[in-house]
């Protein structure tokens, strides 16, 4: 139970203190290497929950985070001495298969999310990790298995409900459409998480989808990761858009994961054939509906490497040899073998879809998108500060940046980049300006602020003329 008397006045919903006993699992997050200690964590229930946990924060001067999937790489969700607004417990599904649309709670994860459309022979896109928030992923691109088909998660992003920070110190929730909030909604489709205001519902188009087929190769070792690599980045940009896949290198195996939305197995195997001819690999493939081959490739979160740093980057020309030859000279001598180096491939829908009224998405003409990863540390074990393996990681993923920082351009803000200097380019490009000036419409006082938030524009009789 939560204690009664740490319980601030005007706060409802469930709501957790430091001293209720529940406190410390209220406040972790997935990436165990950031810890922080808010002064109330409030898992909303419904819209009016957030209403009033805002009217609250800024009426008691509390610094504001907002959390749906606790992924945020960089801990960024969460905040010393000040009020973390939970989404997680707003679990909704309603479709609606006359206008192919879906309306859910901003608390579905990704698993949960396919899981309920897939009752109903549906899909949209999502990243893959199914324990991460589908209202993150969404808001600041979302791409995964699906993403060639379909497109950009956000690009199927149609509505929303917002709370936003209100005139005279309070909140009120408005509706985010082409109709009403259109910039809203421009800028929610890329730029979205924790910028704006706050997301308690998504309304997304939705796609017939009965059947996918799932491969899986793997290689040992690194021997033919040359081969492999441009193999792949030759043809999986620029195969059936059915077709998504990505390549997961580790040190001592090279992977590749491969959806067909609808079709055969034989006709995903001669679709992915550049790639798999390459040496001798290990290839199984099944066909099942997307729910059931999405639910048979995640991971327990409990497996997982307690503590990650990643870094994000999007590769608009193919990698020449000396690219790849960095990527496995860094990867020989990863310090772990949950280390890793993750692409994903792009174009197809992505490149040939921007949706009704566009996107602050700014990489739409990449080619894939890749993440060096450094993964160490064991869940309930030392806590990331005694590790003397965090150090090695974090130099290790550090250099490998720098190493391939002249063979990629921009970065995804889902992953942030947090030594970029002009990081704001780096993720939105040209759309920058544009959204400064969204931000200075809904929060000009700057209360959705964090790290690497979006600075308001300032007033006009501020700017330089």
């Amino acid at each position: 139970m939560t204690s009664a008397t740490a319980r601030p006045a005007g706060l409802t919903g469930r709501v957790v203190c430091p001293a209720d006993s529940e406190y410390p699992t209220a406040s972790a997050g997935w990436n165990l290497l950031f810890t922080h200690e808010p002064m109330v964590i409030v898992f909303a229930q419904e819209t009016r929950d957030v209403v009033n946990a805002l009217t609250w924060a800024r009426q008691n001067g509390a610094p504001v985070r907002v959390r749906s999937g606790r992924h945020c790489l960089e801990g960024w969700s969460s905040v010393d001495n000040g009020i973390v607004i939970d989404v997680s417990e707003m679990k909704s599904a309603s479709i609606d298969l006359v206008s192919n649309t879906a309306t859910v709670g901003a608390g579905l994860n990704q698993l949960e999310a396919v899981t309920e459309l897939g009752r109903a022979g549906v899909a949209a896109p999502t990243g893959t990790e199914g324990t991460v928030g589908l209202v993150g992923a969404t808001l600041g691109g979302g791409f995964g298995l699906l993403t060639r088909s379909f497109g950009m998660a956000c690009d199927n992003l149609l509505a929303a409900e917002v709370v936003i920070a209100s005139n005279g110190g309070g909140a009120t929730a408005i509706t985010v459409d082409e109709t009403e909030n259109a910039d809203l909604l421009w800028a929610l489709r890329g730029a979205g998480n924790g910028n704006f205001g706050i997301v308690t519902s998504l309304t997304y188009r939705i796609h017939p989808l009965s059947q996918t087929v799932y491969v899986t190769a793997t290689w040992p070792g690194l021997d033919d990761l040359s081969a492999i690599f441009d193999a792949w980045q030759r043809s999986a940009p620029h195969v059936d858009d059915r077709l998504t896949s990505q390549l997961e290198i580790h040190r001592e195996e090279i992977a590749l994961i491969g959806v067909l939305a609808s079709g055969s197995q034989d006709e995903a195997m001669r679709l992915l054939a550049p790639i798999l001819s390459v040496g001798s690999p290990v290839v199984s493939s099944t066909s099942a509906s997307w729910a059931d081959t999405y639910a048979g490739f995640q991971v327990p979160t409990l497996q997982e490497p307690a503590n990650w740093k990643f870094l994000s980057q999007f590769i608009s020309d193919p990698f020449p040899a000396a690219a790849i030859d960095l990527v496995a000279w860094f990867m020989s001598r990863a310090p772990t073998p949950d280390c890793n180096y993750f692409a994903n491939a792009l174009g197809g829908a992505v490149t040939g879809s921007e949706p009704s009224g566009g996107a602050a998405f700014a990489h739409r003409d990449a080619l894939f998108y890749a993440e060096p990863g450094a993964g160490w540390g064991t869940r309930g074990g030392l806590p990331a500060t005694a590790d003397p393996l965090t150090a090695t990681c974090q130099s290790w993923i550090d250099e490998f940046g720098e190493a391939l920082r002249p063979f990629v351009s921009g970065a995804y803000v889902n992953v942030p980049n947090v030594g970029t200097a002009d990081w704001g380019s780096a993720y939105w490009g040209s759309n920058l300006d544009r959204l400064r000036t969204i931000k200075a419409t809904y929060d000009p006082h700057n209360v959705f602020s964090f790290e690497q938030s979006i600075p308001p524009a300032p007033p006009p009789e501020d700017r330089d003329t």
